[in-house]
C-alpha cells in the first residue's frame, strides 16, 4: 500500500471516531449534576431549547424556528399543525344549497299500551231517561296487540240500583198518566277499542298531563224486564236477556305510566219489552202484559279509573 493510501485510511478513521463522540452525550461533571436535572426536566416537558428547531423538522438557516399553535380552536389550527389535511371548503357555495333535514318535533308516547292488559273499574250513570235511571258499577278488561288497538270485555251490574224518578211518580198520581218503565240487571259485552289520538297538556301552569282519546264498540247481551206500573196487582215480570250493541267515545287522562282517570260515555242500543198499557179481560192471561217492543238508547256516562299491567315497560327504540 502506498503512503498516499494509508494517509487517507488515517483520515477517514480520524473523521468516524469524531462523529461519534459528538454524538455521545456529554458526561456531566459531579458539580453540574443539579443543573443537569434541569434539563431533564425541560426535555421531559418536550420543549426544544431556545434557537434550535423541534424535533422532525428543520429550520432554515438564519430564520428562528417557528411553533404551530395547538392551543386554539378551529380550521385554523389544523391547517397550521398539517396543511394537508385542512378542509377547503366554499362556504358561499355550501351556503346556497337547499337543507333537507328531518327533524322530529314529537317525543315518544308516554305510554306504550302494547301487549299490556288494561284494567277498568267505573261507576255508570243514566244520562238520557228522565223516567229511571239504571246507575251501577262495572268493570272493564282490554288487551292492546298493538299500540292503538285492543280488544276486550266489559260487564254492568244494575239489579239493586235502578230508580223510578219522583217525577214519573207524581205524574201517575196527578194525571193518571202511567209511562211504560223498564228496569235492568246486567250487561256484558265484547269490545275493540281503537286509539286515534294522543298528546298532553298543562294543567294549572305547573304539571303536565298526558292522554289520549278512543273510541269503541262492540256487541253483547243485556237483560232487563218491565216495571208493572200499569197493574201492579196482577203482573210480575222477568228478566230476559237481549241482544245488545254498543258505541262510545273517551277520554283517559294519565297520571303515570300505568294509572290513568277514564271518562266514558257509551251508548247501548237494544230491542226492549214494554208493558202493555190496556187491561185485558182475563189480567192473569201473561201473554197480554206486553205490548210491543221498542228500540232503546241507554246512555250512560262512565266515570272511572285505568290500571296497566304490566306496571312498567321498555321502548324498543331509545330517546
Amino acid at each position: 500500500m502506498n503512503k498516499r493510501g494509508i494517509g487517507l485510511l488515517i483520515a477517514t478513521a480520524l473523521a468516524v471516531a469524531g462523529t461519534s463522540a459528538y454524538a455521545q452525550p456529554k458526561k456531566p461533571a459531579e458539580g453540574e449534576a443539579a443543573a443537569g436535572a434541569g434539563a431533564e426536566g425541560e426535555a421531559a416537558t418536550g420543549e426544544a431549547p431556545e434557537g434550535e428547531a423541534p424535533e422532525g423538522g428543520e429550520t432554515p438557516e438564519g430564520e428562528e424556528p417557528v411553533e404551530p399553535d395547538i392551543t386554539g380552536d378551529g380550521l385554523g389550527d389544523i391547517c397550521k399543525i398539517d396543511p394537508e389535511a385542512c378542509p377547503h371548503i366554499d362556504m358561499d357555495k355550501e351556503a346556497k344549497k337547499p337543507l333537507r333535514e328531518d327533524i322530529y318535533a314529537v317525543q315518544q308516547e308516554f305510554v306504550l299500551k302494547v301487549r299490556r292488559v288494561q284494567v277498568n273499574p267505573y261507576w255508570a250513570f243514566t244520562l238520557n231517561d228522565q223516567f229511571v235511571s239504571h246507575p251501577g258499577p262495572g268493570i272493564a278488561v282490554d288487551y292492546y296487540f298493538t299500540k292503538v288497538l285492543a280488544a276486550g270485555l266489559n260487564f254492568n251490574y244494575y239489579r239493586p240500583f235502578n230508580v223510578d224518578s219522583a217525577f214519573n211518580a207524581q205524574l201517575r198520581r196527578a194525571a193518571r198518566v202511567a209511562v211504560p218503565l223498564t228496569e235492568y240487571d246486567w250487561g256484558a259485552a265484547l269490545n275493540f277499542t281503537y286509539v286515534p289520538a294522543y298528546g298532553k297538556f298543562a294543567g294549572f301552569g305547573e304539571f303536565i298531563f298526558h292522554y289520549d282519546a278512543y273510541i269503541v264498540g262492540g256487541v253483547g247481551a243485556i237483560s232487563t224486564r218491565p216495571i208493572a206500573v200499569i197493574d201492579p196487582d196482577n203482573r210480575e215480570f222477568e228478566y230476559e236477556p237481549k241482544i245488545s250493541f254498543n258505541a262510545g267515545i273517551g277520554l283517559r287522562i294519565f297520571f303515570n305510566r300505568w294509572f290513568a282517570a277514564i271518562l266514558e260515555v257509551r251508548d247501548y242500543a237494544f230491542f226492549d219489552e214494554l208493558e202493555n198499557l190496556q187491561i185485558a179481560a182475563n189480567p192473569r192471561d201473561k201473554s197480554t202484559w206486553t205490548d210491543e217492543t221498542s228500540f232503546t238508547n241507554n246512555v250512560q256516562a262512565q266515570l272511572g279509573v285505568g290500571i296497566f299491567i304490566p306496571f312498567s315497560f321498555d321502548y324498543r327504540l331509545p330517546k
